[in-house]
C-alpha cells in the first residue's frame, strides 16, 4: 500500500486540495452531505486500531483544521479554515485507543452539474464541461495524514470511508485538486509527461484553463524525454491511488506560489472503477 512519506522542509504532511482561497459565494446547490446511510445509521466503522467517522462533535471541525494547519506548515496556534468548511462534512480517522486524530479530509456534495461551479476546484479550473455530467458528484479536499503517523492502514481507512459515502449517497464522480510539492515545473516534468500520455480527462469532461498561471502539458513538455521510473516516483501517493482506479486529470497544472505547490484537477468516475478494486475497497468499509 502507499506510504505517506515525511514532507520536505516547511511541509508537515501530504495533502489533497491544500490551496488558499479567495472567499467565494457558496450557497444554493452545494449542500452538506448527510452523514447517514439509507437505513439511517451513522457511517462510521473500525478496522484494526483505527476508527473512521464523520465529524459530528462540537470540536471535530477545529481538530481537523488544526491537523490541516500542521500539514500545511502554518504557524502554531493558527487553524486552517475557509468558507467551504461550513458546507462540507469532515471525515476523521482516529486511533481508536488514544483518540488521536491521524487523518482527515472533507467532502462537499455537488448534487448536479449546475452546482459544480460553486465547488472549491472551480476557483482554479473552468468546469463548464462538468455541468453536463449525468449524476451527483462529491468534491474531496484538505486530505491530510498526520506526519507522526505513517501507517499505510490510515490511507486504507480513508478509502474505506469514502467508499461507504459513495455507496450510501449514489455519487457518480469524485473530484478535487491534487498537489505536487514545489512550485517549479522542472522537478515534475516526468510525472506530468506520464499524466499527459496516459491519464488526461476525456474530452467531454475535460477542465479548461482558468487560473492566471498554468503549465500546459501539450506545449510545456515538448521535447522532454520521460523517465518512467522517475515519473511513477514523482506522482503524489493519493494521485497514484486515483489513477489505479481509472482516474484522470486536467491537461495542465496550476501554479500556487503562495503555498509553493502545483496542482492538477483530478476526477474518478465511479462506474469506471475496475470491479476488483471496488471489491477491495468495500472489503475495508464493509
Amino acid at each position: 500500500m502507499i506510504r505517506i512519506a515525511p514532507a520536505p522542509k516547511g511541509r508537515a504532511g501530504r495533502c489533497f486540495g491544500l490551496h488558499r482561497l479567495a472567499p467565494p459565494r457558496i450557497c444554493r446547490g452545494v449542500n452538506r452531505m448527510s452523514p447517514r446511510s439509507k437505513d439511517g445509521s451513522v457511517l462510521h466503522f473500525r478496522k484494526g486500531r483505527y476508527l473512521a467517522r464523520p465529524g459530528t462533535a462540537p470540536d471535530d471541525l477545529a481538530r481537523a483544521q488544526s491537523l490541516r494547519a500542521l500539514c500545511f506548515g502554518k504557524p502554531a496556534g493558527v487553524l486552517d479554515a475557509d468558507p467551504f468548511d461550513q458546507h462540507c462534512t469532515q471525515i476523521l480517522i482516529e486511533d481508536a485507543a488514544s483518540g488521536t486524530l491521524v487523518g482527515c479530509f472533507r467532502l462537499l456534495a455537488v448534487p448536479d452539474g449546475a452546482a459544480v461551479q460553486r465547488s472549491y476546484s472551480a476557483q482554479f479550473y473552468d468546469l463548464a464541461a462538468l455541468a453536463r455530467f449525468p449524476g451527483p458528484m462529491v468534491e474531496i479536499g484538505r486530505f491530510c495524514i498526520h506526519p507522526g503517523h505513517l501507517d499505510p492502514d490510515i490511507l486504507r481507512m480513508a478509502w474505506g470511508a469514502l467508499t461507504a459515502w459513495v455507496d450510501a449517497t449514489g455519487v457518480r464522480l469524485l473530484f478535487g485538486c491534487t498537489s505536487f510539492v514545489g512550485d517549479q515545473a522542472a522537478p515534475h516534468l516526468d510525472a506530468f509527461s506520464l499524466l499527459h500520455r496516459k491519464h488526461i480527462a476525456p474530452e467531454q469532461w475535460r477542465p479548461g484553463i482558468k487560473a492566471p498561471e498554468v503549465f500546459e502539458f501539450a506545449t510545456g513538455l515538448a521535447g522532454h524525454v520521460c523517465d518512467p521510473t522517475k515519473a511513477q516516483a514523482g506522482l503524489p501517493p493519493l494521485l497514484r491511488s486515483y489513477l489505479v482506479m481509472g482516474g484522470w486529470v486536467s491537461d495542465h497544472a496550476v501554479y500556487d506560489h503562495d503555498l509553493q505547490t502545483m496542482h492538477v484537477f483530478t476526477g474518478v468516475e465511479v462506474d469506471a472503477i475496475p470491479p476488483t478494486r471496488a471489491r477491495l475497497l468495500r472489503a475495508v468499509s464493509g
